[in-house]
Protein backbone atom coordinates (compact mmCIF):
# COMPACT_ATOMS: atom_id res chain seq x y z
CA UNK A 1 0.00 0.00 0.00
CA UNK A 2 0.89 3.69 -0.33
CA UNK A 3 -0.63 5.17 2.30
CA UNK A 4 -3.94 4.08 3.09
CA UNK A 5 -6.13 4.15 0.02
CA UNK A 6 -3.51 3.24 -2.82
CA UNK A 7 -2.42 -0.33 -4.03
CA UNK A 8 0.89 -0.21 -5.84
CA UNK A 9 0.57 -2.34 -8.95
CA UNK A 10 2.65 -6.08 -8.47
CA UNK A 11 4.34 -5.63 -11.83
CA UNK A 12 5.55 -2.09 -10.99
CA UNK A 13 6.47 -3.66 -7.34
CA UNK A 14 8.88 -6.94 -8.92
CA UNK A 15 9.90 -5.05 -11.85
CA UNK A 16 11.89 -2.32 -9.35
CA UNK A 17 12.95 -5.43 -7.13
CA UNK A 18 14.23 -8.10 -10.68
CA UNK A 19 15.38 -5.45 -11.62
CA UNK A 20 18.29 -4.44 -8.64
CA UNK A 21 18.58 -8.05 -8.23
CA UNK A 22 20.00 -8.73 -11.85
CA UNK A 23 22.33 -5.51 -12.06
CA UNK A 24 24.20 -6.84 -8.51
CA UNK A 25 24.13 -10.14 -9.54
CA UNK A 26 25.36 -8.92 -12.73
CA UNK A 27 28.51 -7.99 -11.14
CA UNK A 28 29.04 -11.26 -9.91
CA UNK A 29 30.50 -12.89 -12.82
CA UNK A 30 30.67 -9.52 -15.34
CA UNK A 31 34.81 -9.44 -14.50
CA UNK A 32 35.13 -12.90 -15.44
CA UNK A 33 35.80 -11.86 -19.23
CA UNK A 34 37.24 -8.38 -18.69
CA UNK A 35 40.13 -9.76 -16.31
CA UNK A 36 42.63 -10.26 -19.36
CA UNK A 37 42.35 -6.67 -20.42
CA UNK A 38 42.04 -5.73 -16.22
CA UNK A 39 45.72 -7.07 -16.20
CA UNK A 40 46.84 -5.34 -19.61
CA UNK A 41 46.00 -2.26 -18.11
CA UNK A 42 46.53 -2.87 -14.74
CA UNK A 43 50.58 -4.26 -15.82
CA UNK A 44 49.76 -7.13 -13.82
CA UNK A 45 51.90 -10.33 -15.02
CA UNK A 46 50.37 -13.76 -15.66
CA UNK A 47 52.62 -15.35 -12.75
CA UNK A 48 50.44 -13.54 -10.44
CA UNK A 49 47.29 -14.89 -11.80
CA UNK A 50 46.13 -16.26 -8.24
CA UNK A 51 45.97 -12.69 -6.99
CA UNK A 52 43.76 -11.49 -9.98
CA UNK A 53 41.25 -14.23 -8.96
CA UNK A 54 40.53 -12.14 -6.00
CA UNK A 55 38.69 -9.35 -8.09
CA UNK A 56 36.44 -12.06 -8.57
CA UNK A 57 36.62 -13.71 -4.88
CA UNK A 58 36.66 -10.48 -3.04
CA UNK A 59 33.03 -9.47 -4.50
CA UNK A 60 31.67 -12.79 -3.57
CA UNK A 61 32.85 -12.49 -0.08
CA UNK A 62 31.61 -8.84 0.72
CA UNK A 63 28.30 -9.75 -1.15
CA UNK A 64 27.76 -12.49 1.13
CA UNK A 65 29.23 -11.70 4.15
CA UNK A 66 27.54 -8.38 5.04
CA UNK A 67 23.73 -10.07 4.34
CA UNK A 68 22.07 -10.47 7.41
CA UNK A 69 23.55 -7.10 8.95
CA UNK A 70 21.95 -5.09 5.86
CA UNK A 71 19.01 -7.64 5.79
CA UNK A 72 18.42 -6.38 9.64
CA UNK A 73 18.62 -3.08 9.00
CA UNK A 74 15.89 -3.22 6.37
CA UNK A 75 13.80 -5.22 8.88
CA UNK A 76 14.05 -1.88 11.40
CA UNK A 77 14.44 1.40 8.97
CA UNK A 78 12.19 -0.06 6.15
CA UNK A 79 13.64 -2.06 3.30
CA UNK A 80 13.22 0.52 0.52
CA UNK A 81 15.48 3.54 2.15
CA UNK A 82 18.21 0.51 3.33
CA UNK A 83 18.03 -0.49 -0.27
CA UNK A 84 18.87 3.10 -1.87
CA UNK A 85 21.55 3.46 1.08
CA UNK A 86 22.70 -0.01 -0.37
CA UNK A 87 22.19 1.43 -3.96
CA UNK A 88 24.48 4.37 -2.82
CA UNK A 89 27.24 2.25 -1.56
CA UNK A 90 27.34 -0.04 -4.67
CA UNK A 91 27.57 2.48 -6.61
CA UNK A 92 30.43 4.18 -4.55
CA UNK A 93 32.45 1.08 -4.83
CA UNK A 94 31.51 0.57 -8.27
CA UNK A 95 33.01 4.35 -9.30
CA UNK A 96 36.09 3.45 -7.69
CA UNK A 97 36.54 0.00 -9.35
CA UNK A 98 36.33 2.00 -12.71
CA UNK A 99 39.02 4.39 -11.19
CA UNK A 100 40.84 1.31 -10.14
CA UNK A 101 45.34 1.93 -11.34
CA UNK A 102 46.62 -0.95 -8.92
CA UNK A 103 45.26 -4.88 -8.02
CA UNK A 104 45.15 -3.80 -4.40
CA UNK A 105 42.99 -0.93 -5.14
CA UNK A 106 40.67 -2.68 -7.39
CA UNK A 107 40.12 -5.74 -4.81
CA UNK A 108 39.23 -3.12 -2.14
CA UNK A 109 36.42 -1.65 -4.23
CA UNK A 110 35.00 -4.47 -5.17
CA UNK A 111 34.65 -5.23 -1.61
CA UNK A 112 32.95 -1.81 -1.13
CA UNK A 113 30.83 -2.36 -4.09
CA UNK A 114 29.51 -5.91 -3.05
CA UNK A 115 28.84 -4.95 0.23
CA UNK A 116 26.18 -2.12 -1.46
CA UNK A 117 24.93 -5.13 -3.99
CA UNK A 118 24.74 -7.62 -1.47
CA UNK A 119 21.53 -5.99 -0.23
CA UNK A 120 19.26 -6.64 -3.00
CA UNK A 121 18.81 -10.26 -3.40
CA UNK A 122 17.15 -10.26 0.62
CA UNK A 123 15.84 -7.10 0.83
CA UNK A 124 14.15 -7.68 -2.86
CA UNK A 125 12.89 -10.40 -1.06
CA UNK A 126 11.57 -8.78 1.76
CA UNK A 127 9.67 -5.93 -0.11
CA UNK A 128 8.19 -8.83 -2.29
CA UNK A 129 6.65 -10.33 0.91
CA UNK A 130 5.64 -7.34 2.16
CA UNK A 131 4.20 -5.16 -0.75
CA UNK A 132 2.78 -8.25 -2.67
CA UNK A 133 -0.66 -10.11 -1.80
CA UNK A 134 0.27 -13.44 -0.25
CA UNK A 135 -1.29 -15.15 -2.62
CA UNK A 136 0.89 -13.82 -5.30
CA UNK A 137 4.42 -13.87 -2.83
CA UNK A 138 5.21 -17.21 -4.31
CA UNK A 139 5.80 -15.65 -8.05
CA UNK A 140 7.19 -12.44 -6.74
CA UNK A 141 9.99 -14.61 -4.35
CA UNK A 142 10.78 -16.77 -7.82
CA UNK A 143 11.13 -13.36 -9.98
CA UNK A 144 13.79 -11.93 -7.61
CA UNK A 145 15.63 -15.21 -7.32
CA UNK A 146 14.89 -15.59 -12.03
CA UNK A 147 16.20 -12.06 -12.15
CA UNK A 148 19.38 -13.00 -9.79
CA UNK A 149 20.48 -15.99 -11.90
CA UNK A 150 19.66 -14.32 -15.32
CA UNK A 151 22.22 -11.46 -14.05
CA UNK A 152 24.75 -14.11 -12.99
CA UNK A 153 24.10 -16.16 -15.93
CA UNK A 154 24.43 -12.86 -18.69
CA UNK A 155 27.40 -11.76 -16.62
CA UNK A 156 30.23 -13.20 -18.70
CA UNK A 157 28.58 -11.97 -22.08
CA UNK A 158 27.73 -8.61 -20.91
CA UNK A 159 31.02 -7.57 -19.84
CA UNK A 160 32.41 -9.08 -22.89
CA UNK A 161 30.25 -7.14 -25.12
CA UNK A 162 31.05 -3.82 -22.96
CA UNK A 163 35.09 -4.66 -23.18
CA UNK A 164 34.81 -5.14 -27.28
CA UNK A 165 33.01 -1.90 -27.52
CA UNK A 166 33.99 0.69 -24.66
CA UNK A 167 37.04 -0.97 -22.28
CA UNK A 168 36.58 -3.17 -19.00
CA UNK A 169 36.08 -0.15 -16.75
CA UNK A 170 32.67 1.07 -18.97
CA UNK A 171 31.49 -2.29 -17.33
CA UNK A 172 31.25 -0.50 -14.14
CA UNK A 173 30.66 2.84 -15.30
CA UNK A 174 27.36 1.74 -16.73
CA UNK A 175 25.86 0.56 -13.34
CA UNK A 176 25.32 4.17 -12.06
CA UNK A 177 22.81 5.28 -14.52
CA UNK A 178 21.00 1.59 -13.74
CA UNK A 179 20.84 2.58 -10.04
CA UNK A 180 19.75 5.53 -10.58
CA UNK A 181 16.68 4.39 -12.08
CA UNK A 182 15.61 1.88 -9.46
CA UNK A 183 17.05 4.69 -6.46
CA UNK A 184 14.35 7.08 -7.73
CA UNK A 185 11.58 4.39 -8.87
CA UNK A 186 12.18 3.07 -4.87
CA UNK A 187 10.98 6.96 -3.86
CA UNK A 188 7.34 5.31 -4.59
CA UNK A 189 7.76 2.37 -2.33
CA UNK A 190 6.01 2.79 0.86
CA UNK A 191 8.53 3.07 4.07
CA UNK A 192 7.54 0.98 7.41
CA UNK A 193 9.63 1.29 9.92
CA UNK A 194 9.65 -0.59 12.99
CA UNK A 195 9.79 2.25 15.55
CA UNK A 196 10.18 -0.46 18.75
CA UNK A 197 12.74 -2.68 17.09
CA UNK A 198 16.59 -2.06 17.40
CA UNK A 199 19.49 -3.18 15.33
CA UNK A 200 21.87 -5.41 17.34
CA UNK A 201 25.50 -3.85 15.76
CA UNK A 202 27.89 -6.07 17.99
CA UNK A 203 26.29 -9.06 16.70
CA UNK A 204 26.39 -7.84 13.64
CA UNK A 205 29.97 -7.01 13.51
CA UNK A 206 30.84 -10.58 15.05
CA UNK A 207 28.88 -12.56 12.63
CA UNK A 208 30.57 -10.55 9.71
CA UNK A 209 34.03 -11.47 11.27
CA UNK A 210 32.64 -15.49 11.63
CA UNK A 211 31.29 -15.66 8.13
CA UNK A 212 34.31 -13.90 6.84
CA UNK A 213 36.80 -16.24 8.45
CA UNK A 214 35.03 -19.25 7.74
CA UNK A 215 34.41 -18.92 4.06
CA UNK A 216 37.91 -17.96 4.04
CA UNK A 217 38.57 -21.29 5.83
CA UNK A 218 35.75 -23.41 3.46
CA UNK A 219 37.21 -22.21 0.18
CA UNK A 220 40.79 -23.47 0.55
CA UNK A 221 41.21 -26.96 -0.86
CA UNK A 222 43.86 -27.53 1.94
CA UNK A 223 40.70 -28.10 4.11
CA UNK A 224 40.27 -31.60 2.26
CA UNK A 225 43.83 -32.76 1.64
CA UNK A 226 45.45 -32.04 5.05
CA UNK A 227 48.54 -31.11 3.42
CA UNK A 228 48.38 -27.23 5.23
CA UNK A 229 47.11 -26.28 9.03
CA UNK A 230 46.21 -22.29 7.88
CA UNK A 231 42.31 -23.63 7.13
CA UNK A 232 41.96 -25.62 10.15
CA UNK A 233 43.34 -22.69 11.98
CA UNK A 234 40.61 -20.77 9.85
CA UNK A 235 38.48 -22.83 10.98
CA UNK A 236 38.64 -22.73 14.57
CA UNK A 237 39.05 -19.25 14.84
CA UNK A 238 35.37 -18.77 13.02
CA UNK A 239 34.24 -21.51 15.07
CA UNK A 240 35.42 -19.15 18.35
CA UNK A 241 33.58 -16.33 16.42
CA UNK A 242 30.58 -18.26 16.28
CA UNK A 243 30.67 -19.05 19.80
CA UNK A 244 31.41 -15.59 21.27
CA UNK A 245 28.26 -15.00 18.87
CA UNK A 246 26.44 -17.19 20.70
CA UNK A 247 27.41 -15.45 24.56
CA UNK A 248 26.45 -12.07 23.19
CA UNK A 249 23.17 -12.82 21.37
CA UNK A 250 22.04 -14.61 24.00
CA UNK A 251 22.59 -11.57 26.81
CA UNK A 252 21.26 -9.04 23.36
CA UNK A 253 17.66 -7.61 23.29
CA UNK A 254 16.65 -8.00 19.84
CA UNK A 255 19.45 -9.83 18.82
CA UNK A 256 20.39 -10.12 15.28
CA UNK A 257 20.03 -13.73 15.11
CA UNK A 258 16.62 -14.45 17.00
CA UNK A 259 16.74 -17.39 18.85
CA UNK A 260 13.25 -18.40 17.35
CA UNK A 261 14.97 -18.57 14.00
CA UNK A 262 17.20 -21.30 14.89
CA UNK A 263 14.10 -22.95 16.97
CA UNK A 264 12.01 -23.25 14.03
CA UNK A 265 12.35 -26.17 11.97
CA UNK A 266 11.11 -24.45 8.94
CA UNK A 267 13.78 -22.08 8.87
CA UNK A 268 16.64 -24.75 9.77
CA UNK A 269 15.22 -27.29 7.20
CA UNK A 270 14.72 -24.58 4.48
CA UNK A 271 18.61 -23.45 5.35
CA UNK A 272 20.02 -26.97 5.16
CA UNK A 273 18.07 -27.82 2.17
CA UNK A 274 19.72 -24.63 0.65
CA UNK A 275 22.99 -25.03 1.59
CA UNK A 276 22.96 -29.06 -0.34
CA UNK A 277 21.63 -26.96 -3.40
CA UNK A 278 24.77 -24.82 -3.43
CA UNK A 279 27.13 -27.58 -3.04
CA UNK A 280 25.01 -29.54 -6.43
CA UNK A 281 24.99 -26.57 -8.30
CA UNK A 282 28.99 -25.58 -8.46
CA UNK A 283 29.68 -28.92 -9.05
CA UNK A 284 27.92 -28.88 -12.46
CA UNK A 285 28.61 -25.23 -13.26
CA UNK A 286 32.31 -25.89 -12.68
CA UNK A 287 32.29 -29.27 -14.43
CA UNK A 288 30.46 -29.06 -17.36
CA UNK A 289 32.75 -26.04 -19.07
CA UNK A 290 35.73 -28.11 -17.72
CA UNK A 291 34.62 -31.57 -19.31
CA UNK A 292 34.53 -30.09 -22.63
CA UNK A 293 37.10 -27.80 -22.57
CA UNK A 294 39.59 -30.82 -21.50
CA UNK A 295 38.69 -34.84 -22.09
CA UNK A 296 36.12 -33.75 -24.44
CA UNK A 297 38.63 -31.78 -26.79
CA UNK A 298 36.18 -28.65 -27.42
CA UNK A 299 36.76 -24.78 -27.71
CA UNK A 300 35.83 -22.31 -24.56
CA UNK A 301 33.20 -20.97 -26.35
CA UNK A 302 31.34 -24.11 -26.79
CA UNK A 303 32.24 -24.94 -23.24
CA UNK A 304 30.27 -21.73 -22.47
CA UNK A 305 27.15 -22.71 -24.56
CA UNK A 306 26.88 -26.06 -22.53
CA UNK A 307 26.75 -24.79 -19.27
CA UNK A 308 24.24 -21.58 -21.05
CA UNK A 309 21.96 -24.61 -21.45
CA UNK A 310 22.39 -25.95 -17.80
CA UNK A 311 21.78 -22.08 -16.72
CA UNK A 312 19.97 -20.72 -19.20
CA UNK A 313 16.52 -22.71 -17.74
CA UNK A 314 17.33 -21.83 -14.14
CA UNK A 315 15.00 -18.38 -14.54
CA UNK A 316 12.34 -19.98 -15.92
CA UNK A 317 12.11 -22.66 -13.04
CA UNK A 318 12.17 -20.12 -10.78
CA UNK A 319 9.31 -18.36 -12.14
CA UNK A 320 7.36 -21.95 -12.58
CA UNK A 321 8.53 -22.50 -9.13
CA UNK A 322 7.17 -19.50 -7.98
CA UNK A 323 3.48 -19.95 -9.73
CA UNK A 324 3.44 -23.85 -8.52
CA UNK A 325 4.18 -23.33 -4.57
CA UNK A 326 0.95 -22.25 -3.37
CA UNK A 327 -0.77 -24.87 -5.01
CA UNK A 328 1.89 -27.39 -4.40
CA UNK A 329 3.02 -26.55 -1.40
CA UNK A 330 7.20 -25.48 -0.70
CA UNK A 331 7.76 -29.52 0.36
CA UNK A 332 6.74 -31.57 -2.16
CA UNK A 333 7.70 -28.87 -5.07
CA UNK A 334 11.14 -28.68 -3.73
CA UNK A 335 11.19 -32.40 -3.99
CA UNK A 336 9.82 -32.58 -7.02
CA UNK A 337 12.74 -29.80 -8.18
CA UNK A 338 15.41 -32.20 -6.20
CA UNK A 339 14.59 -35.01 -8.01
CA UNK A 340 15.09 -33.48 -11.41
CA UNK A 341 18.66 -32.14 -10.18
CA UNK A 342 19.43 -35.89 -9.15
CA UNK A 343 18.07 -37.34 -12.66
CA UNK A 344 20.01 -35.28 -14.51
CA UNK A 345 23.13 -35.48 -12.89
CA UNK A 346 23.23 -39.23 -12.79
CA UNK A 347 22.27 -38.83 -16.70
CA UNK A 348 25.09 -36.81 -17.21
CA UNK A 349 27.54 -39.01 -15.23
CA UNK A 350 26.56 -41.77 -18.37
CA UNK A 351 28.19 -39.49 -20.72
CA UNK A 352 30.97 -40.73 -23.22
CA UNK A 353 33.68 -38.40 -24.90
CA UNK A 354 31.65 -38.96 -28.14
CA UNK A 355 28.32 -37.58 -26.22
CA UNK A 356 26.32 -34.84 -28.42
CA UNK A 357 22.52 -34.02 -28.66
CA UNK A 358 19.58 -34.32 -28.10
CA UNK A 359 21.13 -36.43 -24.99
CA UNK A 360 23.48 -33.77 -24.09
CA UNK A 361 21.07 -31.13 -24.13
CA UNK A 362 17.85 -32.98 -22.64
CA UNK A 363 20.26 -33.61 -19.56
CA UNK A 364 21.00 -29.93 -18.96
CA UNK A 365 17.64 -28.99 -19.08
CA UNK A 366 16.05 -30.91 -16.89
CA UNK A 367 19.24 -30.54 -14.67
CA UNK A 368 18.57 -26.62 -14.63
CA UNK A 369 15.02 -26.92 -14.69
CA UNK A 370 15.30 -28.46 -11.23
CA UNK A 371 17.70 -26.03 -9.85
CA UNK A 372 15.24 -23.28 -11.03
CA UNK A 373 12.41 -24.97 -9.10
CA UNK A 374 13.89 -24.95 -5.58
CA UNK A 375 14.47 -21.45 -5.13
CA UNK A 376 10.77 -19.99 -4.61
CA UNK A 377 9.37 -23.05 -2.46
CA UNK A 378 12.58 -23.02 -0.48
CA UNK A 379 12.60 -19.48 0.21
CA UNK A 380 8.94 -19.22 0.79
CA UNK A 381 9.32 -22.04 3.27
CA UNK A 382 11.80 -20.00 5.27
CA UNK A 383 10.29 -16.28 5.09
CA UNK A 384 6.96 -17.56 6.33
CA UNK A 385 8.55 -19.21 9.74
CA UNK A 386 10.37 -15.77 10.30
CA UNK A 387 7.40 -13.63 10.68
CA UNK A 388 7.11 -9.79 9.65
CA UNK A 389 9.93 -8.51 11.79
CA UNK A 390 12.95 -10.49 10.70
CA UNK A 391 12.04 -11.23 6.82
CA UNK A 392 15.01 -9.48 5.73
CA UNK A 393 17.28 -11.18 8.19
CA UNK A 394 15.71 -14.69 7.00
CA UNK A 395 16.39 -13.43 3.51
CA UNK A 396 19.77 -13.15 3.96
CA UNK A 397 20.33 -15.86 5.50
CA UNK A 398 18.72 -17.98 3.13
CA UNK A 399 21.20 -16.59 0.53
CA UNK A 400 24.12 -17.41 2.83
CA UNK A 401 23.40 -20.80 2.84
CA UNK A 402 23.62 -21.48 -0.57
CA UNK A 403 26.86 -19.37 -1.14
CA UNK A 404 28.35 -21.10 1.98
CA UNK A 405 27.40 -24.29 -0.32
CA UNK A 406 29.00 -23.45 -3.50
CA UNK A 407 32.04 -22.52 -1.47
CA UNK A 408 32.31 -26.04 0.24
CA UNK A 409 31.59 -27.55 -2.68
CA UNK A 410 34.16 -25.61 -4.83
CA UNK A 411 36.81 -26.33 -2.15
CA UNK A 412 36.06 -29.99 -1.92
CA UNK A 413 36.01 -30.47 -5.78
CA UNK A 414 39.42 -28.98 -6.46
CA UNK A 415 40.74 -31.33 -3.76
CA UNK A 416 39.02 -34.36 -4.25
CA UNK A 417 39.36 -33.91 -7.99
CA UNK A 418 43.29 -33.33 -8.33
CA UNK A 419 43.49 -36.39 -5.49
CA UNK A 420 41.39 -38.59 -7.34
CA UNK A 421 42.88 -37.76 -10.66
CA UNK A 422 46.15 -38.28 -9.56
CA UNK A 423 44.92 -41.76 -8.94
CA UNK A 424 43.84 -42.75 -11.66
CA UNK A 425 46.83 -41.81 -13.74
CA UNK A 426 49.19 -43.14 -10.77
CA UNK A 427 49.85 -46.11 -13.12
CA UNK A 428 50.78 -44.19 -16.77
CA UNK A 429 53.93 -43.19 -17.18
CA UNK A 430 54.56 -40.02 -19.25
CA UNK A 431 56.22 -41.58 -22.80
CA UNK A 432 59.63 -40.22 -23.76
CA UNK A 433 61.37 -41.60 -27.65
CA UNK A 434 63.98 -44.57 -26.99
CA UNK A 435 67.00 -43.75 -28.71
CA UNK A 436 66.50 -45.37 -32.78
CA UNK A 437 62.79 -45.85 -31.87
CA UNK A 438 60.87 -45.62 -35.19
CA UNK A 439 58.69 -42.04 -35.34
CA UNK A 440 55.38 -43.77 -35.97
CA UNK A 441 55.91 -46.31 -33.12
CA UNK A 442 56.36 -43.24 -30.62
CA UNK A 443 53.33 -41.66 -32.09
CA UNK A 444 51.15 -45.01 -31.27
CA UNK A 445 52.48 -44.69 -27.68
CA UNK A 446 51.90 -41.10 -27.21
CA UNK A 447 48.43 -41.47 -28.70
CA UNK A 448 47.47 -44.08 -26.23
CA UNK A 449 48.86 -42.29 -22.95
CA UNK A 450 46.91 -39.25 -24.16
CA UNK A 451 43.90 -41.76 -24.59
CA UNK A 452 43.80 -43.33 -21.25
CA UNK A 453 44.82 -40.03 -19.52
CA UNK A 454 41.30 -38.82 -21.32
CA UNK A 455 39.86 -42.00 -20.20
CA UNK A 456 40.81 -40.87 -16.58
CA UNK A 457 39.47 -37.71 -17.20
CA UNK A 458 36.18 -38.66 -18.30
CA UNK A 459 35.76 -41.00 -15.20
CA UNK A 460 36.63 -38.28 -12.77
CA UNK A 461 34.17 -35.96 -14.12
CA UNK A 462 31.28 -38.60 -14.36
CA UNK A 463 32.19 -39.25 -10.44
CA UNK A 464 31.56 -35.63 -9.94
CA UNK A 465 28.10 -35.79 -12.24
CA UNK A 466 27.01 -39.06 -10.16
CA UNK A 467 28.29 -37.36 -6.27
CA UNK A 468 26.10 -34.40 -7.20
CA UNK A 469 23.06 -36.53 -7.98
CA UNK A 470 24.00 -38.29 -4.63
CA UNK A 471 23.66 -35.05 -2.39
CA UNK A 472 20.43 -34.16 -4.83
CA UNK A 473 18.17 -37.30 -3.45
CA UNK A 474 20.12 -36.67 0.04
CA UNK A 475 18.89 -32.86 -0.07
CA UNK A 476 15.04 -35.03 -0.26
CA UNK A 477 15.99 -35.79 3.66
CA UNK A 478 15.46 -32.20 4.61
CA UNK A 479 13.27 -31.02 1.95
CA UNK A 480 11.20 -33.52 3.56
CA UNK A 481 11.31 -32.12 7.00
CA UNK A 482 9.97 -28.54 5.48
CA UNK A 483 6.42 -30.49 5.85
CA UNK A 484 6.83 -29.83 9.83
CA UNK A 485 6.45 -26.29 11.77
CA UNK A 486 5.82 -24.30 9.03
Amino acid sequence: MLGKDRTLPVPFVLAIIGLGAFITALDQTVVVTALPSVMLDLKVPIAELDRVSWIITAYLLGYTVAMPLIGRLGDVYGYPRVYQASLVVFCVGTSLVALSSTLDWMVGARVIQAVGGGATVPIGMALATTLVPKGQRGLALGVVGASAEAGAMLGPAYGGAIVELLGWRWIFWLNIPQSAVIFAALLWLPNRRDVGAKVDYMGGVILVGALLVLSLALSRSGLFTFDSPYPFLLAAGGVGLVAVLVLVEARTFQPLLAPALFRSWAFLTSNLTQVLVGVVLIIAMVTVPLMANTVMGKSPFTGALWLLRLTGIIPLGAVAGGLLVNRLGPSPLTVTGLGLMAIGMFLASSWELGVADPELTVHLLISGFGFGLVIAPITVHALDSAGEDYRGTAASLVVVSRMIGMTLGLAALSAWGVQHFQVLTAGLEFPLPFPGEAAGVFEIRAAEYSANVNEAGLELFQRFFLTASIISLAAIAPALGMRRGR
